[in-house]
């Protein structure tokens, strides 16, 4: 059966194409994705001295942080600059889930060229990125002021047949999301008018995810979708980058009975900073990303939230224009895109230090700030993986 591309796919490939076209054009470096500026934009002396030891004693962790926004594949060819080294090192990061929306019916060969590239990335790149294997692997990085990239896809259509879960495991796949925002043949998208749940064959993707401890992500599934996944698992699964509908009426949210019966199994929920997650209206800061953080550890406890800030270092903004106009075309309108697509004061490599900072302001304590940081999901990536 024949599965037609999604809009967003669709969208995304004009983009790769547009990418692709500029590349070829004799265009060089990474433009201003990742233009790096001045060393002093790292200064952290402009933060508390509480959020500056928060922030570099606890072990970060992104559950969702693309090296580069919707990237060309020419691009693992690039070699980053100090000065784009030095931005990832500010960034203090050490897990980055690193996973784009690859969907369509040359998703197998797409998701395989897509982790070769940054595999030779990696290996070029050695002094600061090390692949994860197991949850220890993370340890391992921050011991050596490394970061660990943890590959994962935001789509299962890579998975033809319950055997390539094996597959793609032994090639150091540690994570899929489902389905993306629409229909495919495990479930429906957050964005597709009817959600069937989970079908049967989406119930032995993850039957076997689970034999093959591979962590389970509902992000961007559908209602019904998403608590079929939760309960079928026999183990926790993750919500690496979502907000609650509770607090923004928003399709691509997680309701309040999703949120309880992920954190029953033992997950955890990534909060993004993408405006429109955030919230409906304006102002959008990153208090408004706290009250998220908060809605979720009053709902079912401070050990089931953390971060999937849902961008690269310098978020969806700096993106060209033509880039950026490409990219919304790719959503259906009920994304609700505003003109800005960054949260104010969470589009930079210090973001970290800004939410350190707005959870200090609402009274978190140390321990509690580094468990959202990243010791959460530390905790559930070591119980899945082992």
């Amino acid at each position: 059966m024949k599965i037609p591309a999604s809009p967003v796919q669709a969208g995304r490939r004009r983009l790769l194409q547009a990418l692709a076209a500029a590349a070829a054009a004799g265009a060089t470096g990474l433009g201003p994705v990742l233009a790096a500026p001045a060393a002093a934009a790292f200064d952290t002396h402009r933060y508390s001295a509480r959020a500056r030891r928060i922030v570099e004693r606890s072990l970060v962790i992104d559950m969702l942080a693309p090296l580069r926004l919707d990237l060309d594949e020419s691009y693992y060819a690039h070699t980053l600059s100090p000065q784009e080294i030095a931005a990832f090192r500010a960034s203090r990061i050490t897990g980055m889930h690193n996973a784009f929306g690859i969907g369509g019916e040359d998703a197998h060969a797409q998701v395989l060229r897509y982790m070769t590239g940054w595999y030779n990335f990696a290996a070029r790149h050695s002094e600061l990125f090390t692949l994860v294997g197991k949850a220890a692997d993370i340890d391992h990085a921050r011991e050596q002021g490394k970061i660990a990239v943890i590959m994962g896809v935001q789509n299962a259509e890579h998975f033809r047949t319950v055997e390539d879960v094996k597959t793609f495991h032994t090639l150091g796949l540690r994570c899929a999301q489902l389905t993306y925002n629409s229909q495919n043949l495990l479930g429906s998208g957050s964005t597709e008018r009817v959600d069937g749940g989970l079908s049967d064959y989406g119930l032995s993707i993850v039957a076997a995810m689970n034999e093959q401890r591979l962590l389970v992500d509902v992000s961007h599934c559908g209602d019904r979708t998403t608590l079929d996944a939760i309960e079928a698992s026999k183990g926790p699964i993750a919500i690496t980058h979502s907000n609650c509908r509770a607090l923004n009426d928003h399709p691509r949210l997680k309701t309040d009975e999703a949120i309880r019966k992920l954190a029953a199994k033992g997950g955890v929920m990534g909060i993004t900073g993408v405006r429109n997650f955030v919230r409906g209206s304006e102002p959008t800061t990153v208090d408004h990303i706290v009250d998220h953080i908060d809605h979720v550890a009053r709902l079912v406890g401070i050990e089931h939230v953390g971060v999937g800030s849902d961008a690269d270092l310098y978020g969806y903004d700096d993106m060209p224009p033509e880039q950026l106009k490409a990219l919304r075309g790719g959503y259906k309108s009920s994304y609700a895109f505003r003109d800005k697509l960054d949260t104010d004061g969470f589009d930079h490599p210090l973001k970290t230090y800004d939410l350190a900072e707005a959870l200090i302001r609402r009274g978190y304590s140390d321990a509690n700030i580094a468990a959202v940081l990243g010791g959460n999901f530390r905790r559930l990536l070591g119980e899945v993986w082992g």
